[in-house]
C-alpha cells in the first residue's frame, strides 16, 4: 500500500511529458513539471527519469506508485446496451454489477488486444423510465444499461508498465488523457448546448462529445500537430526543427522570416490547410455521433492547437462555434487527479488488477453513495 502524502499523475504524450504531485491535505500545495519538446520518442526514458528526480526532491518522498495518463490514435470507445429481467421487488446493486460484468466480458472477448481503462454508464432504463443515475430503493421488473467502454491498446500500456517497473514504480490507475481533460474542462462551459472537445496532439486528434452533460462518444484519428510541421517542412523545403519553430511562433515572431524565401502569408496558408482538414474530419465524426444535431460548440485543446487563438477564429472555414482553451501542465495533470478522486459520477471505478483478493466490484460505484 502506498503511504505517501502525494499522489503523482504522469501524462505521457508523444512529444512532451508532464507530471503533477498532489496532496489531499492541501490541494493548493502541488508540484508540476514538464519535459522539453522532443521529436525522437527514444528520449522519453531519460525525460521520465528527470521528472521523477524533480518530484522526489520537491516532495521529499520516494515515488513508488504513479497514475498514468496516456492517449493513442488507436484508442477505441465502444457503446454497449445490456438488459436483464429482475425477479426481486427492489433493484439490488448486485443486479447492476452483474450487467456491467457481463458487458465487460463481451468487450474483453471481442477486443483481446485492448485494455479497458474507463467504464461509463450513460443511462439506466428501469421499467421503461430513463435515469441519469441509479435511483435508490426502487422497485424493478426490467433494467437496461447504456455503457460506454474506453479502451487503449494493450501494447502501449504494457510498454509503460514495464518501463516504470524497472524503476521500481507501480501503476495504480490508467487514465485516458483526452477524456480526463474533457471531464475537467466541461464545467467551464454551458452544457445546455452540445459541446465537443477537439484535442490536437502530436500524432493524433481526439474528440470527446457531450450532449446534455452526457458523454456520447470518444474517437481519435491519426492526424495531429506533427503533420502541420511536416507540411511546413515539405513545402518550404526546410528541416523539421525550423518548421516546428515557425509553427510555434506563427503570428508572434516575424524575425524568423528574415533572409528566407517565403512569406508569413504562405506559412498561414500551409497551417490552415491542415487545420481545416483536422476540423473537417472532427466535424464529420461529431455529426455522426450527434446524429441530426447540427449546432454544437467546438473547444480546441492540445499542443497542436496552440498555434491558433481566438484572433484567428474568422480564418477557420467551419461555421460552428469554435473556441480555444490554453492548457498548462498543471491543469492537464489536475484533470487526471480530479478524475482519480471519483468526481465523475457516471464512471464505474474498477479495482486495480494488482489487488487480486478483492472482487471486481468491491469498489464499484461512486454513484451509489
Amino acid at each position: 500500500m502506498n503511504n505517501n502524502n502525494y499522489q503523482v499523475y504522469f501524462d505521457c504524450g508523444f512529444s512532451r511529458l508532464r507530471a503533477g504531485a498532489f496532496t489531499k491535505a492541501n490541494l493548493s500545495e502541488t508540484f508540476n513539471v514538464e519535459s522539453k519538446f522532443f521529436f525522437d520518442h527514444s528520449e522519453i526514458d531519460s525525460e521520465i527519469k528527470k521528472i521523477i528526480a524533480f518530484l522526489e526532491k520537491n516532495t521529499n518522498e520516494y515515488i513508488n506508485e504513479i497514475n498514468l495518463m496516456i492517449d493513442s490514435s488507436k484508442m477505441l470507445s465502444i457503446g454497449v446496451s445490456i438488459s436483464k429481467k429482475i425477479d426481486e421487488s427492489h433493484l439490488r446493486y448486485a443486479d447492476v454489477q452483474f450487467l456491467v460484468q457481463e458487458a465487460k466480458q463481451q468487450i474483453l472477448k471481442n477486443y483481446n488486444n485492448k485494455n479497458i481503462v474507463h467504464i461509463i454508464i450513460n443511462n439506466y432504463k428501469i421499467n421503461n423510465v430513463d435515469y441519469d443515475y441509479l435511483p435508490r430503493d426502487i422497485k424493478c421488473n426490467f433494467i437496461s444499461l447504456d455503457i460506454l467502454f474506453v479502451c487503449l491498446p494493450e501494447e502501449i500500456i504494457e510498454y509503460f508498465k514495464n518501463f516504470f517497473f524497472k524503476l521500481n514504480i507501480s501503476i495504480n490507475q490508467i487514465i485516458c488523457s483526452s477524456y480526463a481533460k474533457a471531464i475537467n474542462y466541461k464545467d467551464n462551459f454551458n452544457l445546455s448546448q452540445n459541446i465537443s472537445f477537439i484535442d490536437i496532439g502530436f500524432k493524433k486528434t481526439s474528440i470527446t462529445s457531450y450532449v446534455n452533460d452526457k458523454i456520447v462518444s470518444l474517437s481519435t484519428f491519426p492526424v495531429g500537430g506533427n503533420h502541420i510541421t511536416k507540411d511546413i517542412s515539405k513545402v518550404l523545403k526546410i528541416d523539421q526543427g525550423l518548421a516546428e519553430n515557425l509553427k510555434i511562433d506563427f503570428g508572434k515572431n516575424q524575425t524568423l522570416f528574415k533572409d528566407k524565401n517565403f512569406s508569413p502569408e504562405l506559412l498561414r496558408q500551409i497551417i490552415f490547410a491542415r487545420i481545416d482538414e483536422i476540423l473537417e474530419i472532427s466535424a464529420k465524426s461529431i455529426k455522426l455521433n450527434l446524429i441530426a444535431m447540427d449546432q454544437y460548440k467546438m473547444i480546441l485543446t492540445g499542443d497542436g492547437s496552440k498555434i491558433l487563438d481566438n484572433q484567428y477564429k474568422d480564418k477557420i472555414s467551419l461555421v460552428n462555434d469554435v473556441d480555444f482553451l490554453d492548457e498548462t501542465s498543471k491543469n492537464i495533470c489536475h484533470s487526471g487527479f480530479k478524475l482519480g478522486r471519483g468526481l465523475n459520477k457516471q464512471e464505474v471505478i474498477v479495482v486495480p488488477k494488482k489487488q487480486i483478493k478483492q472482487g471486481f466490484f468491491e469498489k464499484l460505484f461512486h454513484l451509489f453513495k
